[in-house]
């Protein structure tokens, strides 16, 4: 099924120190599923503005597993936050404050992904954007997950205090490739920015969560988005691609006479987070011949694709919607749009001549 496993081999150390163990230890994690009726009745309380990310993913989802898998990567997340901000950085390399090289900080954010994922003990199989090919993370394959993930998504730009973050994607089981996005249990991103931001969206849960992190180390949920309407505001990525794709041209210039604003940082996860945050919008990555396309559909395309539509958006590549891809290789990219009904049946229609969406559909954004 095109899947490499390699038996991950790593130190007892972690990057963590007692910082997992402490933070999870809280907690008790019991193993295994409810019924889907146990899940149906959970379902009926209301995850409230204000909850811990604990409270909320207890309400949630009665799956005990997957609530532990989200919280170690919570706490990853809280951690690599700690690094993005600390870490003095060039192009391949990071200072501390002593002066000394350490990691890369998108190659320690990696490996702080992956120590999360072991110490949960529930996920089986786990690959990155920096290790493409699946790690044995030792976890069941019954009750258990496999996990995609971006470590650090606009590492390029980390030297520029840019904003940056984590993406990844949770399937079910011991299988990553000949399943596509919609089969996610659930997907997530981490945003390091002037504010240190956790988006969450599981299957079974209607909407996608935002959680902060607060100076006392815990994540409190601060936003819920189930609606992305329409709004002016447009995010163009490879441009490069208007110079032989003059689909992709004609859309970008339609955007320009409309008076749209453009807000584009050329990091994906805040250019995607404000579509969420802001509830408008779209972003597009186009490709042509001579700009190919870049983005990973396991690592960022499927699991933001998920966010989105869980919040209410909409995503396409152009003919379908990329949680309808099936993914046939680690490393399978694509280009993609997101963001309100309307918008992504004018990106379809540009590009190829109609949308799957039009049918009922009134196109035009407002401002």
């Amino acid at each position: 099924d095109g899947q490499c496993v390699r038996q991950a081999a790593r130190p007892a150390t972690t990057f963590y120190g007692e910082s997992l163990r402490a933070n999870t230890a809280r907690t008790s994690f019991p193993a295994g599923r409810q019924s889907k009726a146990a899940s149906r009745a959970a379902l009926t309380t209301r995850c409230a503005i204000g909850d811990s990310l604990e409270e909320f993913l207890t309400k949630a989802t009665p799956d005990k597993n997957l609530i532990r898998l989200l919280i170690c990567m919570g706490e990853a997340m809280r951690t690599i936050a700690f690094k993005v901000r600390t870490a003095s950085c060039g192009g391949t390399a990071c200072v501390n404050s002593f002066g000394d090289e350490q990691l890369a900080v998108d190659m320690l954010a990696d490996k702080l992904l992956f120590e999360a994922l072991e110490y949960s003990h529930v996920c089986k199989y786990a690959c990155s954007e920096e290790v493409p090919e699946l790690q044995d993370m030792g976890g069941p394959v019954e009750g258990g997950f496999s996990v995609a993930f971006d470590p650090l998504d606009g590492s390029s730009i980390v030297d520029t205090n840019f904003t940056v973050g984590t993406i990844f994607g949770v399937w079910p089981g011991d299988k990553l490739t000949g399943v596509t996005g919609g089969d996610q249990v659930a997907a997530a991103m981490g945003i390091y920015g002037p504010r240190t931001t956790f988006v969450v969206a599981l299957k079974d849960c209607p909407g996608t969560h935002e959680f902060l992190l607060l100076d006392e180390g815990k994540w409190q949920h601060v936003k819920d988005t189930t609606t992305i309407g329409e709004g002016k505001m447009f995010s163009p990525g490879n441009l490069r691609a208007t110079f032989d794709n003059p689909d992709y041209d004609k859309l970008v210039n339609y955007y320009v006479k409309e008076k749209y604003t453009l807000r584009y940082t050329g990091g994906m996860v805040p250019d995607v987070n404000q579509i969420i945050v802001k509830e408008k919008g779209i972003f597009t990555n186009v490709t042509s011949p001579t700009a190919k396309a870049k983005l990973r559909l396991l690592f960022e395309v499927a699991p933001l694709g998920f966010l989105i539509e869980k919040a209410g958006g909409h995503s396409s590549d152009g003919k379908q919607s990329v949680l309808d891809k099936v993914i046939s290789q680690l490393d399978e990219r694509t280009q993609v749009a997101y963001g309100s009904k309307n918008e992504i049946i004018r990106f379809e229609e540009t590009l190829y001549g109609s949308s799957r969406l039009a049918a009922s559909a009134t196109v035009g954004a407002t401002a």
